[in-house]
């Protein structure tokens, strides 16, 4: 059984479809033309439309044509007249997924409507799969459709059932644990403890008692013995956060630790034996720190047999919409709050943002906005003073006709510095130029860099 909407403008026929339909035991809606069937479609849980081919104002495939625009899922079954099979055709190729031509045959139409909501509920069934698939292996929490997120999530999917050391780098906020978790939840590990250590928190002496443990008496306050980090990881995996924050004493331990498998306590003289998964983070460049000394470069090729570079959120604009909404849904559950909509305009300030923050600060913005909220739109209004700079900024560009192809080229270029607030990396990024090439533009058509 599901839910049918009858579109047709002669009432006669409006009636006899929708009671020979609620026979079957469907509940069925009815709409007289149109501009009112759409508008019943998007507010609806509707599965199946059968709609009149023909109608006064908005016609059957134009009604299609934006259903499946809107909600690509709905199926449409055409009504058509005899001698327009050509049209209902042509229908089919747009997304019908069939058509019934008049005087309506009832017990045929009832026969497609089952079909129509059969395949509906294999898509449902589809969807419902991968998304269980997706919390199984805990990707479920790294958004994102960007060809470099669907890049990281091939090499994670590569490196997980290994024991090879990763390095993930990237700008604060990208969400490098994340993918630590991913890597160890896919992996054979995955029912072995994930132990997490954020390095530059705690002073060197601290951090080296916290990743080894301690003896008792070892140092003042050490009144019991104390396992580290590594031993309560030991068969799983360790995730060392901001590791070029390192001090020397501490890399040469971690050191030995990946070479042979064991280390001392502090304060201890007996060796301890772990078996432990290294992955890694920072937020610096691990080969400067080498060059100047900083950091150890047996140390740098021990931890650096896979590197996954996390972009920053002004690199993949093309996710900020599809995260927006995941932490729109996340926040509006977690605080009861009945917000289910980010509004157009609200959406084009935040694809315009730069966000020094990256995906940390995406997620605030939009936990304060959900909070805030008077109603169950996000509008412009409850976004961060920030960003308000932003509003009204243009998303899109009119081009006269008989324009030379290097005054829209310059048009082009200046719009969309001013949808990025003048940031150059994201304005090329948006192009599909390089950086260079973007400057060299702005030289040539005189633009204010």
């Amino acid at each position: 059984m599901g839910r049918i909407l009858v579109v047709e403008d002669e009432k006669a026929a409006r009636h006899a479809l929708s009671a020979g339909l609620s026979s079957e035991g469907h509940h069925v809606l009815d709409a007289s033309d149109g501009e009112e069937g759409l508008r019943m479609a998007l507010e609806a849980d509707i599965d199946v439309v059968v709609s009149d081919m023909k109608m006064p104002g908005m016609s059957g495939i134009e009604l299609l044509e934006k259903l499946k625009g809107e909600k690509p899922n709905i199926e449409v079954i055409m009504v058509t007249a005899f001698g327009t099979i050509e049209t209902a055709v042509d229908a089919m190729k747009k997304g019908a997924y069939d058509f019934i031509q008049k005087p309506i045959d009832l017990n045929e139409t009832r026969r497609l409507v089952r079909k129509a909501l059969e395949k509906r509920e294999l898509v449902r069934e589809n969807i419902a799969l991968k998304e269980q698939l997706r919390d199984k292996y805990k990707f479920d929490n790294i958004i994102g459709n960007s060809p470099k997120i669907a890049e990281i999530f091939q090499v994670i999917a590569q490196v997980a059932p290994t024991q090879a050391t990763v390095l993930v780098t990237g700008e604060s906020g990208t969400g490098k644990e994340l993918i630590a978790n991913a890597i160890h939840y896919n992996s054979p590990r995955a029912n072995k403890p994930f132990v997490k250590v954020n390095c530059s928190s705690l002073s060197e002496t601290l951090l080296e008692s916290e990743l080894f443990g301690h003896e008792r008496g070892s140092f003042t306050g050490a009144v019991s013995q104390r396992k580290g980090r590594f031993e309560i990881a030991d068969g799983g995996t360790i995730f060392l956060d901001e590791i070029g924050t390192l001090s020397p004493t501490v890399q040469v331990k971690l050191l030995r630790v990946l070479q042979e498998k064991e280390f001392e306590r502090v304060g201890g003289n007996k060796p301890i034996r772990v078996d432990v998964r290294l992955v890694v983070a920072t937020n610096g460049d691990l080969k400067l720190l080498v060059e100047e000394g900083k950091f150890r470069e047996d140390l740098y090729y021990r931890v650096h047999v896979v590197r996954i570079d996390v972009p920053p959120l002004r690199d993949r604009s093309e996710d900020i919409a599809i995260l927006a909404d995941h932490f729109l849904r996340k926040y509006a559950r977690k605080n009861n709050r009945n917000v289910t909509e980010i509004t157009d305009e609200t959406m084009a300030v935040l694809k315009a943002y730069d966000y020094p923050g990256n995906v940390r600060e995406l997620e605030n913005i939009i936990e304060n906005a959900v909070v805030l909220a008077q109603e169950s739109r996000i509008t412009p209004e409850q976004l961060p003073q920030g960003l308000q700079t932003y509003v009204g900024t243009p998303d899109s560009l009119s081009i006269p006709i008989g324009m030379s192809m290097k005054d829209i080229e310059k048009e082009v270029i200046k719009a969309t510095l001013t949808q990025t607030g003048n940031n150059k990396t994201k304005t090329a990024g948006v192009l599909g130029i390089g950086i260079r090439t973007l400057h060299r533009k702005m030289e040539q058509y005189r633009l204010k860099k």
